[in-house]
């Protein structure tokens, strides 16, 4: 099991003067995620919770100087309800009114998970890591991909815009009056399966641009749920997306695997293909060997061979025969 050095744990703090909901405290104990959340409820309140940018410089500044990786409260609920929520910390989303366009939010491939607006004021969903423009409350036009606008945005000047009121501002019209027909514009409505530990239902999201994170990597990957051999669904890959999927870390593995669980089929076709005549094992896409094949099960030795993964169980990979028909998870540009 992976394990991080250290974590937050908060408690709330009064005085005289300020209230703050939480004080946090740096652990510098080497714990699993959930080995960390019990000693903090046995010891404090619970993992840390960050509401907003404050919170985040607070945290920060009880880190020691430290900057290893630490646990907080974020979790992904697996096989929970993707949520609405909308970037600004403390803007709620209103589910009785939602100007969503005809046939909005369609969710295609079941992977759209951020929102965007139209020159007509209409709501609609889109994958998050296409680079769009967006609303800033002083935006320019320039394109970025969600998470990047979202960063953008809260360093040049408060967050992508959020909540109604906004979104029905003057000037919202005026700079949306501009565009052309059918230009996508980010908005900060977002969804994702995370909560906190202490189940409190903050939106704040602080990713790092340079971490796959859950709302861009859930859009890199599609489950095809159609029979196909190996060879047939690569050729369905890169003539719809980019290629079969490749895994080459743990983390890949996790993303793959959640794919997989939606499957019809009792095994997902990967990009892993044996190489008879060179006696090695390769992904398609990277095209260089695999070094550890730790995951596989069975003497990867056949010629006509590809690596499929299981959908149940521990996900592990199996040498499928070239010729039988399975789903398969293509990865996308």
């Amino acid at each position: 099991t992976q394990q991080i050095y250290f974590f937050f744990a908060p408690t709330g703090q009064c005085s005289a003067v300020v209230c703050q909901l939480y004080e946090y405290h740096y652990i510098n104990v080497n714990k699993t995620w959930t080995e960390a959340q019990q000693y903090c409820r046995e010891n404090h309140t619970d993992l840390a919770t960050v509401s907003n940018m404050t919170d985040m410089k607070r945290l920060l500044s009880n880190s020691a100087g430290d900057m290893r990786e630490a646990w907080i409260g974020l979790y992904d609920q697996t096989g929970g309800t993707r949520t609405w929520r909308w970037s600004l910390p403390g803007v709620e989303f209103n589910k009785s009114y939602q100007p969503w366009s005809t046939n909005e939010p369609n969710d295609a491939g079941g992977m759209q998970n951020c929102g965007i607006i139209w020159k007509t004021l209409k709501w609609g969903d889109l994958w998050c890591n296409d680079p769009r423009y967006f609303l800033c409350y002083n935006g320019k036009n320039i394109c970025k991909n969600w998470t990047e606008a979202q960063s953008y945005c809260r360093k040049e000047h408060t967050d992508l815009i959020s909540g109604l009121t906004q979104l029905q501002d003057e000037e919202v019209k005026t700079e949306c009056s501009s565009v052309a027909d059918y230009t996508y514009i980010f908005t900060g409505l977002f969804r994702d399966t995370w909560r906190w530990s202490d189940g409190s239902s903050f939106s704040f999201r602080h990713w790092n641009l340079q971490f796959n994170n859950q709302i861009i990597n859930s859009d890199k990957l599609i489950l095809i749920k159609e029979n196909k051999t190996w060879e047939e669904a690569l050729y369905y890959c890169r003539n719809h997306h980019h290629d079969l999927v490749t895994i080459t870390n743990l983390e890949e593995q996790r993303w793959v695997q959640e794919k997989a669980k939606k499957a019809s089929t009792p095994f997902v076709w990967t990009g892993l293909h044996y190489n008879c005549l060179k006696n090695f094992w390769f992904w398609v896409c990277k095209e260089h060997p695999v070094s550890n094949t730790s995951q596989a099960s069975g003497q990867m030795t056949d010629c006509d061979t590809s690596g499929a993964m299981e959908t149940g169980g521990q996900h592990r990979w199996f040498q499928g025969n070239d010729k039988e028909e399975l789903n398969f998870i293509c990865s996308k540009f």
